[in-house]
């Protein structure tokens, strides 16, 4: 980027010297993108922001979860972080994630791609006075999801650390690094000291858990529907073919089910067991379709006689090339195999009589609830016949005087 375009709040300085090793994970990510696109639906017109809670050990820091932040208009319409209110969020927070313990390590806007602007320093200079002196900002920059520049590989974000220069130095450092180098000892004496942004590289990090709800994310979650705006049903024209008469969408949206929360939640909780059912038989799958490929000797190899593996091995393959043997992937099956007793209980009699002794109770306290039930109806409707029988009683003892 020309040093033309880049915003006055961006250090002189191209290259950080922190040594500061930025680790983000899928999950930050996950939140960032969500929180923007439910504010853009909703039309909001207050900023997006949000903290970043993560580990710092050292110059390593871990950049794990985040949330959306309220915010307030300060003095001279500055927007500043609800103090009351972000202090009781985080505060959950850290109470939540103890084991590893996690910290507010920075937090989230959106900013264009020439870098954070003015109305972002209130916050920064907000969060490193009362919380951490070293937090690091991550900027999202929607212009280059519009423009389709993320195809290239590169995620449309960047994470700056805050370095307080002097006005004179930056200008320096703009023209001549060096320079500015040389004057980095006199810039106390030389005026005051104003807030800038620098660059910090970044690498991306996942576990074991969050690949596979990165990957449940990327295939549309199995449940995911596509709703048009209004303006976009306006400006489509209805073809003969897909006109219906006022019956007909009257039965349409008669025999439409509308769903619960509740009914809603239990979909999405059995599509993604489904899911993960689908994923395990691929695998499963993927490794006997590979292990029918090795030769016999390498998978029944105390049956196998060796000098039929010899003989095997001696003779011309004129087919196609046998596939090459890889140790350590044989070893990992061999494991993953031997850990599999593990998942089956060792007395399965017992194991068989707990469950259904734990499913019996759960009947009999469902059996209790509905006894429960039922009395309650039955005295209901005793009173309401009480009530119904002594009115009659009224009525008659007044007709017979009358």
């Amino acid at each position: 980027m020309p040093d033309s375009e880049r915003s006055s709040l961006i250090s002189g300085h191209k290259s950080s010297d922190s040594g500061l090793q930025i680790h983000l994970h899928p999950l930050v990510l996950l939140t960032v993108s969500d929180h923007i696109t439910r504010h853009s639906l909703r039309r909001r017109e207050e900023p997006i922001v949000g903290a970043l809670l993560g580990q710092q050990n050292g110059r390593d820091i871990t950049l794990e979860h985040a949330f959306e932040c309220q915010v307030v208009e300060g003095e001279h319409g500055a927007i500043l972080l609800h103090q009351a209110w972000f202090q009781d969020r985080l505060q959950q927070y850290k109470d939540v994630h103890k084991e590893p313990a996690l910290e507010l390590v920075g937090w989230f806007t959106t900013a264009p791609i020439t870098g954070p602007e003015m109305h972002h320093v209130p916050i920064h200079q907000q969060i490193i006075h009362d919380y951490n002196e070293t937090a690091v900002l991550l900027a999202f920059h929607p212009t280059e999801v519009l423009a389709g520049a993320s195809q290239s590989g590169r995620l449309p974000l960047t994470i700056y650390e805050s370095v307080y220069e002097s006005t004179q130095n930056a200008g320096k450092a703009a023209n001549n690094e060096a320079e500015a180098d040389r004057s980095m000892d006199i810039d106390i004496a030389e005026g005051p000291l104003d807030l800038r942004f620098r660059e910090l590289p970044y690498s991306v990090e996942t576990g074991e858990a969050e690949m596979i709800g990165v990957d449940f994310v990327a295939r549309g979650g199995g449940n995911a529907t596509n709703i048009d705006s209004p303006a976009k049903q306006k400006g489509k024209e209805k073809s003969p073919k897909d006109s219906k008469s006022p019956q007909q969408e009257s039965k349409t949206l008669n025999d439409a089910s509308f769903l619960s929360p509740e009914d809603e939640e239990l979909i999405t909780s059995l599509t993604a067991r489904a899911n993960a059912v689908k994923m395990l038989h691929t695998r499963i799958q993927l490794l006997k379709s590979y292990l029918t490929t090795l030769p016999p000797s390498y998978l029944t190899s105390a049956s196998y006689p060796p000098a039929a593996a010899a003989e095997e091995e001696a003779e011309p393959t004129t087919t196609t090339p046998p596939t090459p043997i890889d140790h350590s992937i044989l070893r990992s099956i061999q494991a993953l195999i031997h850990r599999l007793p593990l998942l089956i209980p060792a007395d399965g009699t017992a194991f068989e009589h707990e469950s259904l002794a734990e499913k019996s109770d759960v009947s009999l306290v469902a059996l209790l609830g509905d006894l429960t039930k039922g009395t309650k109806n039955m005295r209901e409707m005793g009173r309401k016949f009480g009530i119904v029988n002594s009115g009659r009683q009224r009525q008659r003892g007044a007709g017979g005087r009358g």
